[in-house]
């Protein structure tokens, strides 16, 4: 899988009326998302609702969608949260369940406590200890800057540190400035936030997206006209997902 490539999005969890867990509707979404030929799936993020989650309705689903999966394409595990020590859990038990990776955001609660710098690469160091690649979400909901230069440090300094979805603003040149800040140290930069710069964050480098389960069946072939070398193809797909 290195480096890492390819259309990996978000699982959605979908609820019954009464908001418990359509378990088995989790099932079929995540049978649909591979009959779509997606490269592998996250969960848990933000767009699976994370938020809404108990800590029993979080590993019922984590180990759900890993043993419904089975193997069939990698499954990355989201653990954000504020608190070091339920990242950490999180993500040793995404480990034990059989995880492929997990993902994070930089430590954050609210519109004000945010972590610095420092505690962000200590968080990610520990959170490391659980064995499995780790994707950084630099996502705008944190509002924790993480400039390029810090994201190339973990890179370098935490060996599970691997991936980088970048969507905030200004992707395409963050994209670039971290590639050429970070080197072999980045071995997957992807674009995110629905793709919506999709064909300038390829341009810029991104090896693969994280988009929502809505199209991936559309953007997939974006992607991979694009990594093959054929730009016009991959424009010409992506005209017709634009609104």
């Amino acid at each position: 899988m290195k480096p890492y490539s390819g259309i990996w999005p978000v699982a959605p969890t979908p609820f019954h009326d009464d908001g418990a867990l359509d378990l088995e509707g989790m099932k079929r979404v995540l049978d649909c998302m591979i009959a779509q030929g997606v490269d592998g799936i996250c969960i848990l993020a933000n767009y699976s609702e994370q938020f809404l989650l108990s800590d029993a309705e979080r590993e019922t689903l984590t180990r759900l969608c890993l043993e419904h999966v089975a193997g069939r394409v990698p499954v990355i595990v989201t653990c954000s949260h504020f608190s070091t020590d339920i990242v950490v859990a999180r993500a040793r038990g995404a480990a034990a369940m059989g995880a492929s990776m997990i993902m994070l955001m930089a430590p954050y609660h609210g519109a004000l406590l945010k972590g610095t710098a420092q505690q962000t690469h200590e968080q990610f160091v520990r959170a490391g200890a659980a064995g499995l690649p780790i994707m950084v979400q630099d996502a705008p909901l944190s509002g924790v800057d993480l400039p390029a230069p810090l994201l190339a440090r973990m890179a370098r300094e935490i060996e599970q540190v691997k991936l980088f979805k970048i969507e905030c603003a200004g992707a395409a040149d963050k994209l670039r400035a971290l590639l050429a800040e970070g080197g072999d140290a980045i071995e997957g930069p992807f674009d995110g936030e629905e793709g919506i710069t999709l064909l300038a964050d390829l341009d810029a480098g991104a090896t693969g997206t994280m988009t929502s389960a809505l199209a991936p069946d559309l953007i997939g072939p974006v992607l991979r006209a694009h990594l093959a070398g054929d730009r016009a193809a991959a424009a010409e797909g992506y005209a017709r997902v634009l609104p």
